[in-house]
């Protein structure tokens, strides 16, 4: 389980990438890379890392269900993810 103060950053950062997203895109389309200097480090999208949504994992992160590896295989065993079943043949 991560730091509570983990997650809350990383929810940080994704709100700042959506707030500068426009302005950093038309600034790189005119090429002022000063421009963009001063814009906030952390309104950067590589800034970001994806993190389970339950636990604040970064490792084993399942893009599509947005959770970790562990916490995937045990709501999926335990029914809480609608399509997902233990494959067997």
């Amino acid at each position: 389980m991560a730091k509570e103060s983990m997650k809350a950053r990383e929810v940080k950062r994704a709100k700042l990438v959506e707030k500068y997203a426009e302005k950093r895109k038309a600034l790189k389309a005119a090429g002022d890379y000063q421009g963009l200097a001063k814009l906030p480090a952390n309104s950067s999208k590589v800034r970001l890392h994806n993190r389970c949504s339950l636990t604040g994992r970064p490792k084993g992160f399942i893009r599509h269900f947005g959770l970790s590896r562990i916490t995937f295989r045990e709501m999926a065993l335990n029914g809480l993810i609608p399509g997902v079943t233990k494959a067997s043949w």
